[in-house]
């Protein structure tokens, strides 16, 4: 048995000196990092508790029309919370298709957008990953790579990031409020994760003792709610992690679509915005060829990490559905089978 501390402190500031000690890890309900540690994948020296933080479990409603989200706020809270699924539709899907009801009871904001990489390789400490080991090496370059990047990868980790939360809060330029030894700052979520490079154990722009104490959606990101939808193809209908998915919020004036946003997950190591695809959108009409127009753009850069070819058309395809389904209108109503392709859409559509 491992042997670590466990502190619970009382403050954020508090919080914040105890991380950043080497080896610490912050624990909040410890959906991924719990099984990491049972795994023997990550072993923390020290835990330190954060789910007692006064301050950090609330929704806010700007002075801006932003919206300020605790990282402390439950997945589930948040996705039923009916003011924020009406404005933000797109992220209330995604919150949706994630996991199973239990754990979107239990798991934080915070805590999804941090989450590890399911790559077999990084979870098998029988495995060489440079994540888990720098210098180790990656053996998903030479084994079962069929669900792994085609974007953003390097020889030393071709490995995806799981979260559906994140996708659509990239394409919707949210920001990170992180505490941290040097006071508070703002991260974008887009910068928030890195790709792999030649150090692919660094995962993401936090620095010893960084504390994401919430989320920031931009009052601009509301205009988008008439038209924003998140998809997700995967290999079981509930319970599993994205093959590809996808989120589009549109805004459309006379026929014509004004501002485009699109971003996809499970094609690399961070959410993946879509820029040149939507620049490809701007003022054009909402129709089929366009849509193929601007998958192709998004994609323009893919290539196989292994056996994997097959991501690339999937994610073209995965798009011009995500587009159309956007362009239809958001539902009244969530689907049964939130971000699925088999969902049907009941209700009137808010622009109809």
């Amino acid at each position: 048995m491992r042997i670590f501390d466990y502190v619970r402190p009382a403050t954020i500031s508090d919080a914040v000196v105890a991380a950043a000690e080497p080896g610490a890890a912050y624990l909040a309900a410890g959906t991924n990092l719990l099984d990491l540690m049972k795994g023997g994948v990550s072993r923390p020296d020290r835990l330190v508790d954060i789910t007692r933080l006064p301050g950090l479990d609330g929704i806010e409603a700007l002075p801006d029309g932003g919206l300020r989200i605790g990282a402390l706020v439950r997945n589930a809270d948040l996705a039923h919370d009916p003011g924020f699924a009406r404005t933000y539709p797109a992220v209330a899907e995604a919150l949706l298709s994630g996991a199973s009801a239990q754990l979107r009871n239990a798991a934080t904001v915070g805590g999804n957008l941090l989450q590890r990489t399911r790559c077999a390789y990084f979870y098998d400490t029988a495995s060489a990953c440079n994540r888990r080991e720098p210098g180790a090496g990656c053996d998903a370059r030479g084994g079962e790579n069929r669900l792994h990047a085609v974007l953003g990868w390097s020889d030393g980790c071709i490995a995806t990031h799981p979260s559906d939360f994140c996708v659509p809060l990239v394409a919707l330029d949210a920001v990170a409020e992180v505490e941290g030894r040097g006071g508070r700052r703002e991260i974008a979520v887009e910068d928030l994760h890195r790709l792999p490079g030649a150090t692919p154990e660094r995962e993401t722009a936090l620095e010893p003792g960084d504390l994401i104490v919430a989320v920031r959606l931009p009052a601009a990101s509301a205009g988008f709610s008439s038209h924003a939808r998140y998809l997700k193809v995967r290999e079981r209908i509930s319970y599993a992690f994205a093959v590809v998915s996808a989120a589009a919020a549109l805004r459309i004036e006379d026929g014509t679509i004004r501002e485009a946003r699109l971003a996809l997950g499970g094609v690399a190591a961070k959410p993946w915005r879509t820029r040149s695809a939507e620049a490809v959108l701007a003022g054009a009409s909402p129709d089929p060829e366009a849509f193929r127009q601007a998958a192709q753009a998004a994609l323009a850069d893919a290539r196989p990490s292994g056996d994997n070819a097959y991501k690339i058309e999937l994610a073209r395809r995965a798009l011009v559905r995500i587009l159309t389904l956007a362009a239809a209108g958001t539902p009244e109503r969530l689907p049964a089978l939130p971000a699925s392709p088999f969902s049907s859409a009941p209700g009137a559509l808010r622009d109809a």
